[in-house]
């Protein structure tokens, strides 16, 4: 009987208590957190060659936090070959590089401001 009593006053208190924090902070606070990931994903750099033939860019660039890259120049496929028409070599720019298929491809690109 103890147990029961036990058991009841536990399922009591878990259907009483508060919803958790993230729940209160409500539909909207998700959405305003999701661009801020997604500009952290951009890295900051300087097209030195474009190779629409190839389909490539090479670009000097700073960090590369989420491939564990430190500074350096480096060649990189472009995802979208419409990418290539966007710069020419000397534009700064901000792109999203990844790994796609074992090769290094710039998924996003932006001239920058």
């Amino acid at each position: 009987m103890k147990f029961a009593i036990s058991l009841a006053a536990l399922a009591a208190a878990l259907v009483l208590a508060p919803a958790p924090a993230l729940a209160a902070e409500g539909h909207d606070a998700h959405h305003a957190a999701a661009p801020a990931a997604a500009a952290d994903a951009y890295s900051e750099g300087t097209v030195k060659k474009v190779d629409k033939a190839a389909g490539k860019l090479t670009i000097s660039h700073g960090p590369l936090a989420k491939l564990d890259m430190p500074p350096m120049t480096m060649v990189f496929r472009a995802a979208d070959a419409a990418m290539l028409d966007k710069v020419k070599a000397g534009d700064k720019i901000r792109f999203v590089a990844d790994r796609v298929d074992g090769v290094f491809t710039v998924t996003a690109l932006e001239v920058a401001q």
